[in-house]
């Protein structure tokens, strides 16, 4: 499976930048669903951003998907990769 990788900066409250990527099938592109995605991880980290948008979240590249990422979008629709500061 081919997958989009949108790279993913949102300042948090404690002033750390968090830095993480959205996984999402390749054939995702409404920029909307991306962060809607990205918005449900952060709920689920309990950060808060009133901000995620092209600046933040923007498409990095495509590659091929392991069975863990493939995994994750059968079931929810995307995947997290945690880069930086992902509390």
């Amino acid at each position: 499976m081919k997958v989009a990788v949108w790279d993913t900066y949102v300042q948090r409250t404690d002033g750390k930048k968090m830095h993480f990527d959205i996984i999402v099938p390749e054939n995702v592109k409404d920029s909307n669903v991306i962060f809607h995605y990205g918005h449900e991880y952060l709920k689920y980290k309990d950060v808060k951003s009133k901000k995620l948008t092209t600046k933040e979240c923007e498409f990095c590249h495509i590659e091929y998907a392991t069975q863990e990422v493939i995994s994750d979008i059968e079931s929810k629709g995307y995947h997290i990769v945690e880069m930086e500061n992902c509390i």
